[in-house]
């Protein structure tokens, strides 16, 4: 009889508790003007703020996380937003939505913007994407006026680059640009148009027609030049690269290749035939296209709390074409890591050719214990340094 009445007493307190929770905003929230009403009425309010529920996010009292929230980010959100979460859990998912950072883009109270967005969309998204040309003699109409949602979702996507129509960056393009103004403005074009970014910027360039800045030496030359790689109808692979490019055909020959399809044309999966922003012809960013093969490898580091400072310059540490180290590395897990960390490689852990892994049977290198893409143990140990990795090899 006592046991029921305790429990009978423990679940009335807590039914009271949750109806004060959301009662209290009503009356108690502004009455000691601790918050100012400003902040909360601007031009888009959320829902719990207009109907005076503060109690649905937050503990009047006490709370294990900042602000007195019930929850911790995203969690907190999706207690409500639940379509939205099964919604963002698909395909390539933006950063901050990954990371449960939903109030980097969205203001929680109110805000003049839909969307409860905290501002203009260009300056969200560059306190993040910093490294992204802003300034253009030409500027590409959305981009300028910081339209970046007219290309881009937000949130989730199919593909890396978070693309609107699937990564078809074509449809995005033909969203504005209609089809036969393009064939126009395409005149001597020997095939139909199409892969845009193969020669434009989609943001801005030195040319009206936003052309990317560095040509590709046959491309430059205008239609004549196109007969160089374009022969008979026949495809351009490989092959027809090497032709030019004979110093990379030994790269590709090392033990570990990039060339693993000889009959496709390996060469413009990372590199533009026609333009690019880069001297070296790539498409994009190191990192976008090395994710494309490697996605699982940069799934597998992203959230990790210490990775390697330019863990996204890849061919600061890896060949790009072939190598005859493991992982395409430039030189071995030893004079690599040891040609920056120049302190560490004077005085460590014994490794070398006299130093085997009882793990693998293999020549111990730094790699053995450290993992450079990222780890989160400090200074990117496989395992706590304090004992549990140093057992792996020293049983006691």
């Amino acid at each position: 009889m006592i046991k029921k009445l305790s429990l009978s007493l423990i679940l009335i307190f807590f039914l009271c508790l949750g109806t004060y929770g959301t009662v209290f905003s009503k009356t108690n929230c502004f009455t000691s003007k601790c918050h100012d009403k400003s902040a909360f009425n601007k031009r888009v309010v959320h829902k719990p703020v207009a109907k005076k529920e503060c109690g649905g996010c937050h503990n009047p009292h006490v709370a294990r996380f900042k602000g007195l929230l019930q929850q911790k980010g995203a969690e907190l959100c999706f207690s409500c937003h639940t379509d939205e979460q099964k919604s963002f859990a698909k395909g390539e998912v933006h950063d901050p939505v990954r990371q449960g950072k939903c109030t980097a883009c969205h203001a929680p109270h109110s805000a003049q913007k839909a969307g409860l967005v905290k501002g203009k969309l260009n300056k969200i998204c560059f306190t993040c994407h910093d490294n992204i040309t802003r300034q253009f003699t030409f500027t590409h109409s959305p981009f300028k006026k910081g339209q970046c949602t007219a290309c881009h979702t937000p949130h989730n996507d199919e593909t890396y680059q978070l693309l609107r129509t699937s990564g078809n960056t074509d449809l995005v393009c033909f969203s504005c640009h209609k089809h036969q103004k393009i064939k126009q403005d395409h005149k001597n074009f020997p095939t139909e148009p199409k892969n845009c970014l193969s020669c434009h910027n989609p943001h801005g360039g030195n040319e009206k027609s936003l052309i990317r800045n560095v040509l590709h030496r046959p491309f430059k030359k205008g239609k004549g030049g196109c007969r160089e790689c374009h022969r008979d109808d026949k495809p351009v692979t490989t092959d027809t690269c090497l032709r030019c490019h004979k110093e990379i055909e030994k790269e590709f020959l090392k033990t570990h290749s990039h060339l693993t399809n000889r009959t496709g044309n390996n060469c413009t999966q990372c590199h533009s035939p026609h333009a690019s922003d880069s001297t070296i012809l790539i498409k994009g960013r190191q990192d976008q296209l090395c994710k494309g093969c490697h996605e699982d490898t940069f799934r597998r580091h992203e959230d990790m709390l210490y990775v390697h400072p330019d863990v996204l310059l890849c061919n600061s540490c890896h060949d790009a074409h072939g190598s005859n180290e493991l992982a395409m590395m430039k030189g071995g897990g030893i004079a690599l890591c040891s040609g920056c960390h120049k302190e560490e490689g004077l005085n460590t852990h014994p490794v070398g050719e006299n130093v085997i892994d009882p793990r693998s049977g293999q020549i111990l290198t730094c790699v053995g214990c450290h993992d450079p893409k990222g780890t989160n143990f400090k200074n990117q140990l496989k395992a706590s340094g304090s004992e549990d990795l140093c057992k792996q090899c020293h049983k006691y």
